[in-house]
Order: C-alpha cells, then sequence, then structure tokens
C-alpha cells in the first residue's frame, strides 16, 4: 500500500487523485491519503522522509518522488 502525502487544494495533487482514481485504486485498500498542508504533522513527514516541502509526495516501499507526472507515470506502470 502506498501513501500519497497531498492536500485538496492543490491542483498537482488533485491531477495525481484523478489518476489514482481511473486506474480503480481504492483509498484504503492500495492507498493512503494523507493530509500534507504547511503546519501539519504530513507535512513535516514529507521534508523528513525527502528533505523538501512539496506535494504531491509519494512512498511507495523504498520509492519516493515528489513530482505529479512522474508519480502518475509510476503508478501507471506499476498498476497496469
Amino acid at each position: 500500500m502506498f501513501r500519497l502525502y497531498q492536500y485538496d487544494s492543490c491542483p498537482y495533487c488533485y491531477r495525481v487523485r484523478q489518476s489514482i482514481e481511473a486506474l480503480g485504486l481504492l483509498e484504503g485498500k492500495d492507498y493512503v491519503l494523507v493530509e500534507a498542508r504547511n503546519g501539519t504533522p504530513g507535512r513535516e513527514e514529507v521534508i523528513r522522509l525527502g528533505g523538501i516541502s512539496q506535494v504531491p509526495f509519494l512512498v511507495d516501499g523504498e520509492t519516493k518522488m515528489y513530482e505529479s507526472l512522474d508519480i502518475i507515470e509510476y503508478l501507471k506502470n506499476k498498476f497496469k
């Protein structure tokens, strides 16, 4: 199960969430959404795990990535 650090009003996060939905993935079964607005514990975790304060941020085992288009490509390849 992967984790996607994001927040609702982020357009890049929305793009990734739309792609996840299109792949038919289920929250709680395939992935977890982590609230990561500025000032939240989720944002602090993003910085701790990845080194910078940027979302969306995907963590899937040892795989960690920030860029929305890279995340989408990764998920498409993994869940084809």
